[in-house]
């Protein structure tokens, strides 16, 4: 797939980037370079080989999935800028 001009101008229209004409063509060989050295990985032969997501294998540390009562409600709400009968006071959003 080669990336042309038109191509980069319209990528970083959607993006939101503001390019100069004058770089829109040598973004479009950088770009083209990446693309090219990412085909390359297709032909590395991963036969066998297990997805990984780190280097080192740990378990993940979990905690029972426990309900509670949410703690000490006074607590939490002495943190609200705002409360009333043990909720949250909001302001309104909807008219």
């Amino acid at each position: 797939m080669a990336i042309d001009a038109a191509t980069v101008r319209r990528v970083a229209h959607l993006a939101r980037i503001k390019t100069p004409e004058d770089r829109l063509e040598h973004l479009a060989q950088e770009l083209n370079g990446i693309l090219a050295w990412i085909e390359q990985l297709d032909e590395v032969d991963i036969e066998g080989v297990e997805p990984m997501t780190s280097n080192v294998s740990q378990p993940l540390r979990l905690r029972d999935d426990v309900v509670t009562d949410g703690g000490n409600v006074a607590a939490v709400l002495s943190n609200a800028p705002k409360a009333a009968d043990g909720f949250f006071v909001v302001p309104k959003v909807v008219e």
